[in-house]
């Protein structure tokens, strides 16, 4: 009987434990949202830290380091998605556009001495590509995710298991929806430049 009740003390903190470990980890989760600035209006995001965290880490730093400033939405799809994030567009040489862009920081994938190839491993994840999700771009590879991000403005579930989910925007998808209504060239470029200043601010 002894062995039994000890038995169920010891499961029961570790529940409690995993519970109070769980409870800290929401609260570093939910300390920092980002906000998208443009002429069109703010865009607010919140992360999922705990299904992508290096891609949390990465953008956070890229935002606090002002990596972001001064780069456009250079894709613009109505009924799919808005894509920016690439330090190219801040030329404007349109054919570089959507060709740039690196992780924040070494994450194991490319070379350590060589930040311009570094790249993000996949975090990839259940979370459906549902309207207002926000994702990280990258090539065929799975693990090429840099800098470019794309939020979605419909639902794209053919996505899902195939890019990285990585946050939500929490206020401002009528900001989402102008940009994505942008008049745009052949390449899904807007034909005005659209910019964002990015920055983070602690979630009210």
């Amino acid at each position: 009987m002894i062995k039994h009740i000890t038995t169920v003390l010891a499961i029961l903190i570790i529940i409690v434990g995993c519970e109070s470990k769980q409870k800290g980890k929401e609260s570093i989760m939910d300390k920092e949202t980002a906000v998208i600035s443009t002429e069109l209006g703010d865009i607010v995001l919140e992360f999922f830290d705990d299904i992508a965290p290096k891609h949390v880490e990465s953008f956070k730093l890229h935002a606090q380091n002002g990596y972001y400033n001064g780069t456009t939405f250079h894709r613009v799809i109505p009924g799919f998605m808005i894509q920016g994030g690439d330090p190219l567009t801040r030329s404007d040489d349109k054919s570089r556009h959507g060709t740039g862009g690196n992780a924040a920081k070494f994450f194991g994938i490319g070379t350590e001495s060589d930040e311009s190839s570094w790249d993000l491993p996949a975090e990839f994840s259940p979370t459906p590509h549902t309207r207002g999700i926000l994702s990280m771009a990258r090539s065929q590879n799975p693990d090429s995710g840099g800098s470019q991000f794309f939020i979605c403005v419909a639902d794209a579930r053919f996505l899902d298991n195939q890019y990285t989910v990585f946050g939500k925007v929490v206020s401002g998808m009528d900001v989402v929806d102008a940009i994505v209504s942008a008049p745009r060239d052949a390449r899904d470029n807007p034909n005005d430049r659209i910019e964002m200043k990015v920055r983070l601010e602690d979630k009210k």
